[in-house]
Parts: C-alpha cells; structure tokens; sequence
C-alpha cells in the first residue's frame, strides 16, 4: 500500500509597511488583499484569513509542506510589493518592512484567531499596531 504524506501548519503572519506608514486604505487594501488572495492560490497556499490594515497585514495560511515560511513571505511580500508599485495605487515607491512574525496555531485555536484577524477594524480602535505587535512578542 503506498504511503501518503499529510501536512496541516497552520501560521499566522504578520509584516508591516515600511515605516510603519499608513499607505493601505480603501480600495487599495482591497486590491492588495485580492493581490495577496491571488498569489498564494498561484503558489497552492491555502489562506484562510487576510485583513490588510493600513500599515500592517494579518494572514492566516496553511503552509504547504514543499515551503518554508520564508519562502512564502518572500513571494507575498515580494511579489505584491511589485504589483503595487507596477499599477501605481500609491503615489511614490511602496515598500515593506523588513522581517516578519510568524506564530503557529493549533486547530484548536483556529476560530479565535480568524475572528481575531477578522475583527482588526475594531481591534485598532482601541489599540495601536505597536501596541498589538509587542503583545504577541511578549506571548
């Protein structure tokens, strides 16, 4: 009998703008998550979740076992950085931050943490992205 390999890592990412610079809003964080929905279909990464806030995303994917997360991160941010430079949605050169943070996510945990991303417009009425990110650094 043949022997089948299975793979279920669920990852949650987070990268910001360069600066930090609040550059995503409206219609451009719609085209950017369409772009980021679009190039990980391509590369057969699941994504579950997106919310792309004005100077941060949020993704929950479930990483293939042929990738590394930074391959992954290095085709999306890559990847949907030139797009947004090539369709021109900003005025001036965008870019993103250096690095990134991944944290896994048991299944157990899934539902929290897709409403979690799903509620980032709420969530960043009361709290800053610096505030956010130095949290999940502190868990």
């Amino acid at each position: 009998m043949p022997r089948h390999s299975y793979s279920r890592c669920w990852i949650h990412l987070i990268w910001s703008t360069f600066k930090r610079e609040k550059a995503l809003h409206g219609e451009n964080a719609r085209r950017v998550t369409n772009c980021l929905i679009s190039l990980a279909k391509s590369a057969d990464i699941y994504l579950r979740s997106i919310h792309v806030n004005p100077e941060h995303v949020h993704l929950l994917i479930d990483l293939p076992a042929t990738h590394s997360v930074d391959e992954v991160v290095k085709l999306l941010k890559g990847s949907s950085s030139r797009w947004i430079n090539a369709n021109r949605l900003l005025v001036g050169r965008f870019r993103w931050a250096r690095g990134y943070a991944e944290f896994s996510v048991s299944q157990s945990a899934m539902k929290d943490v897709i409403a979690y991303i799903d509620g980032q417009d709420e969530h960043h009425r009361v709290r800053t992205f610096a505030e956010e990110y130095e949290a999940f650094a502190r868990r």
